[in-house]
């Protein structure tokens, strides 16, 4: 377990902290890893199809959101961990929630990604 500083921490130790829950999320999370992995491929596809900047600002807009709620999942899910390991129904709510977040945003990038891709695909194939 990293243990934090006492008292004021520096801007690079600021920046190693973040990094390393980044890190966390992606080996513990499943759901990050599939996350990225779409990005990946994602991206692939931007460069294939020759995207726009204004096209590649809302494909990285939507990555970025994604990826950030599912840290802030993760953070929700370990914190309500941390309070109660039994059942309570509030516990649920801040788990589901933090869930439905992701999925909301999920959905979203799908949408952004047809808006962005069904056209590009549609120029590459001169229709």
């Amino acid at each position: 377990m990293d243990k934090r500083p006492e008292g004021k921490i520096t801007l690079a130790q600021a920046f190693r902290f973040a990094f390393c829950g980044m890190g966390r999320c992606v080996s513990s999370q499943r759901n990050m890893r599939i996350h990225i992995g779409a990005a990946v491929l994602v991206v692939i596809a931007g460069l294939v199809c020759g995207i726009s900047p204004a096209e590649w600002c809302t494909v990285v807009l939507c990555i970025g959101m994604v990826c950030a709620l599912e840290c802030v999942n993760t953070a929700v899910e370990a914190t309500v961990d941390l309070v109660t390991e039994e059942f309570h129904p509030l516990a649920k709510v801040a788990k589901d929630c933090a869930a439905g977040a992701v999925l909301i945003a999920a959905l979203a990038s799908v949408v952004v990604g047809l808006l962005v891709f069904v056209p590009a695909i549609a120029r590459m194939c001169g229709l």
